[in-house]
């Protein structure tokens, strides 16, 4: 029985030592095994951060750092199941990554935040007219400038109709119908509607003539004034006749030529009615009325109302005849004296009596006859 016991014992505890040992081979196998798994996903870890990290340059910032924290969390739940020391391996692993991927979102911000630097520090975009060539540098002043060119006039003056490239044109010919004059001589106490002609009148009083023509020397208050000299040196004649095509040099030409097409005669004397095409005219026939002589002789003293007529009288001091007849080669001292002396070669008669139609050669031909009528 005792042999039999201890020989059933002994193979019984040979079974167990060899189950034992089967056991502890097959967890050694389980480990190697768990250890394996780990390791292999780690591997896919680093492969799936590697993925990551090349989507982190298409990605937002936000989303990548999402994928991070998920992957992180995984890996080291899973490593807490299986009780492996390699966590911190995986983790220092990840967190390497994270502060490169950390440097690259970085590197990827600094160059949008110096943008607007950028951007400032670039030279100003300019902006060509394709009509001339100007250029400038903001778009609305070019657009206002091509109105220039295309004759554009969008701003309507809503009590006179005359219409305007700039609003702010629009606004100082306003004053004309509300009489506004916001700008006064310190001086004088003149009041003017626009400054610019506050600053001119001015220089009436300091005799500043700040603008000179290269050519000639000449100096003038006004740009606009040199600018308009200038074209006598470069015989440069921009306005032209609607009628007959005519061309001027100065507008104020232009205008008054017009009127010889026309008929209009917007200047009138106050004193008698009398109409005048040009303002210079009328100012010259207010004379009559005042007794106003302003043009004297430095040589005897006599005084004249215009100074043409100054200018020939000077001349009989001086003898100087410039002015020859083609017909009859007689001398004269003004070129009026000439024309008159022509019409007794060519029998013109060109004041018609507007009660008989008789026509005279001479103007004061013509009054003396008017008084017969009256």
């Amino acid at each position: 029985m005792s042999s039999k016991s201890y020989h059933t014992s002994a193979e019984e505890e040979d079974c167990w030592t060899e189950r034992n040992a089967l056991v502890k081979e097959e967890k050694e196998e389980e480990a190697v095994t768990v250890k394996q798994e780990v390791k292999d996903e780690a591997i896919t870890v680093k492969e799936e951060d590697v993925s990551v990290k090349k989507e982190e340059e298409v990605k937002q910032e936000g989303a990548v750092c999402t994928v991070k924290e998920e992957t992180t969390v995984t890996v080291k739940e899973e490593e807490d199941v299986f009780g492996v020391k390699e966590e911190g391996e995986i983790t220092v692993i990840l967190e390497e990554e994270e502060e490169q991927n950390g440097d690259l979102i970085n590197t990827r911000e600094t160059p949008d935040s110096e943008d607007p630097e950028q951007e400032t520090s670039e030279p100003a975009r300019r902006h060509h007219c394709s009509h001339c060539g100007k250029t400038f540098t903001q778009l609305r002043t070019l657009k206002v400038h091509e109105r220039i060119h295309t004759g554009e006039k969008p701003y309507q003056c809503s009590q006179c109709g005359k219409s305007f490239t700039q609003l702010g044109s629009l606004k100082i010919h306003n004053r004309i119908h509300t009489g506004e004059k916001p700008y006064q001589c310190a001086q004088c106490g003149k009041r003017c509607s626009q400054l610019s002609c506050l600053k001119s009148h001015e220089r009436m009083h300091t005799g500043d003539k700040p603008h000179k023509c290269l050519q000639c020397g000449n100096t003038f208050k006004r740009l606009s004034n040199l600018k308009e000299h200038q074209r006598v040196h470069t015989g440069e004649k921009p306005y032209y006749c609607l009628y007959c095509e005519k061309r001027f040099s100065w507008v104020r030409q232009l205008k008054e030529h017009e009127r010889t097409h026309t008929g209009e005669k917007p200047y009138q004397c106050s004193q008698c009615g009398k109409s005048f095409t040009q303002f210079g005219s009328l100012k010259i026939h207010g004379r009559i009325h005042t007794g106003e002589k302003p043009f004297q002789c430095s040589q005897c003293g006599k005084s004249f109302n215009r100074l043409g007529n100054l200018k020939s009288h000077e001349r009989t001091h001086k003898e100087e005849e410039p002015h020859h007849c083609s017909q009859c080669g007689k001398n004269f001292t003004s070129l009026r004296f000439l024309k008159n002396h022509e019409q007794r070669h060519t029998g013109e008669k060109p004041f018609p009596c507007s009660q008989c139609g008789m026509t005279f050669t001479w103007l004061r031909q013509l009054k003396s006859h008017e008084r017969i009528h009256t």
